[in-house]
């Protein structure tokens, strides 16, 4: 993904966070060599002191969170015996006492760190760290969806891409689509499930292909899952459905499709353009 793009989403993560809890400054930044990161996205600060600075894994609140994969907070840096205190002197400039800091993890792997921090020694509530928490899920699942987009790119520009690889994505890009938040993010990735349904077969009322039946989102979701062979349970996982609606929806799907098996299912929905 171009390091503008991710900027961007850390960016309006950021103003969100600072708009929603009242939080003084938010800033943040990306990891460069998979060590390092440069903060880059302030929001609230009053000096120069924070922007472009360098953090080291395992150095101050943010190196510690890089190390540990977790979020991490002190209610005065200055002061706090839990992080190392390379950093002291451009956060004094900025007077920041109370600091959260939350990793950006996708795949495993962390990719940033979103700040957030306030001029007094104060402790961060549960309520800005829960807002702290769910601004950076948003990031790692905008990073997550443009990855895999950019993947399937990749993929289909590869000389002779498997349906098999080409259907799995597809799967994938169906179970993360309902989890992202920016509606406009969402329906570019419902429009590019949407091409790789129509790419799977001969085009729409030609000879030899049924018309598609009118699946909703939810049911092509679940047959998606089942199409990676995930069984009932796996797929309310992966969709944050209970098992019993999965069912539900598979039962539904198969009457619209006249199949009386999850197999049949499947097979009726690729002939007839409902999934690739």
């Amino acid at each position: 993904m171009p390091e503008h793009v991710e900027s961007v989403e850390l960016r309006g993560a950021l103003l969100r966070l600072r708009r929603t809890t009242g939080l003084q400054v938010v800033f943040g930044g990306l990891l460069h060599d998979g060590r390092a990161m440069r903060i880059a996205e302030l929001d609230g600060a009053v000096t120069p002191a924070l922007r472009g600075l360098t953090i080291s894994t395992g150095s101050g609140l943010g190196g510690k969170c890089l190390a540990l994969s977790r979020p991490c907070a002190v209610t005065d840096y200055a002061s706090s015996r839990h992080i190392t205190h390379e950093y002291d002197l451009p956060v004094s400039a900025e007077g920041l006492r109370s600091v959260i800091a939350v990793p950006l993890v996708v795949r495993r792997k962390v990719r940033g760190v979103l700040y957030g921090a306030l001029r007094d020694a104060l402790p961060i509530g549960e309520r800005v760290f829960d807002a702290a928490v769910a601004a950076a899920r948003d990031v790692e699942q905008a990073f997550a969806v443009r990855d895999e987009v950019r993947e399937l790119h990749a993929r289909a520009a590869s000389p002779g891409p498997s349906w098999e690889e080409v259907r799995q994505a597809y799967g994938e890009l169906r179970e993360l689509a309902p989890k992202v938040a920016d509606p406009e993010l969402r329906a570019r990735l419902l429009a590019v499930c949407g091409r790789l349904e129509t790419a799977s077969g001969a085009p729409e009322g030609a000879p030899g292909r049924a018309p598609a039946p009118l699946l909703t989102p939810r049911e092509t979701d679940v047959l998606a899952a089942v199409a990676s062979g995930a069984t009932n349970a796996t797929a309310a996982q992966r969709l944050g459905l209970r098992p019993e609606t999965v069912k539900g929806y598979l039962r539904s799907a198969m009457r619209k499709l006249g199949a009386h098996t999850r197999l049949e299912a499947v097979v009726a929905a690729r002939r007839a353009g409902a999934l690739p």
